[in-house]
């Protein structure tokens, strides 16, 4: 009398019997955890340090302000009276030394953007959404604290005033102003291609996934 044929065991009793103290896929995917760890810090920890980031990126706005308002070309400025009016004109109606404000704070800007980038992904290299988020944003904060401040330690914005005092016909220098509001824009877009390219060459790559053992199944009677 032959023995009754044994069917044989299905996949998921091979995997039961393959990986006795765990599941398979912790298996197929060493170093994971299981399935349901997360991968890097919560949410919270990310959305506090996004804060921080942003914060400290802004408070760059202050050395680029007093850099602004130290390197940028004055504006030559002269005073006359017309009847009983003083009349405020440009001295050089065909000097570019407007355009060169501008241009010093958009150069500045994308400095100070790039080194920001470099030196938030140095800190925290696996990066995340909230982290260039706050990146760009404190980039732009950074940017209108520069600007206000550049021009409020630069000549007074009343021209009128500054003409009487310093008399007819004499030179002064024009308010600290930027014409292009559009420079605000340039740091935090420095901020965010820079920080781009350094994840994509530099970044912290994902470890690659095996692919999940397909199961044996016996053709034998």
């Amino acid at each position: 009398m032959s023995a009754p044929l044994t069917p044989p065991p299905s996949p998921h009793e091979q995997a039961a019997a393959a990986y006795p103290h765990g599941k398979a896929g912790d298996a197929a995917y060493p170093g994971h955890g299981g399935w349901h760890e997360k991968d890097g810090p919560g949410m919270k920890t990310e959305m506090r340090e996004a804060a921080v980031t942003a914060v400290a990126v802004a408070l760059g706005g202050v050395l680029l302000g007093v850099l602004w308002w130290w390197l940028s070309p004055r504006v030559p400025l002269v005073g006359d009276v017309v009847g009983d009016n003083w009349v405020v004109f440009l001295k050089d109606s065909e000097g570019e030394q407007g355009i060169g404000v501008d241009g010093t704070f958009t150069l500045l800007s994308l400095a100070f953007g790039a080194v920001s980038a470099l030196v938030v992904f140095l800190v925290r290299r696996r990066g995340g959404v909230p982290l260039v988020v706050a990146l760009a944003a404190g980039g732009l904060l950074g940017s209108v604290l520069a600007w206000r401040l550049g021009v409020w330690l630069g000549p007074a914005q009343d021209v009128v005033a500054q003409a009487r005092s310093a008399g007819k016909g004499v030179t002064f220098d024009a308010p600290l102003r930027l014409s292009a509001k559009g420079a605000l824009l340039a740091w935090p877009f420095a901020a965010l291609v820079v920080h781009l390219g350094l994840t994509g060459l530099f970044g912290p790559r994902d470890p690659e996934q095996l692919s999940p053992l397909e199961p044996y199944v016996s053709h034998g009677a």
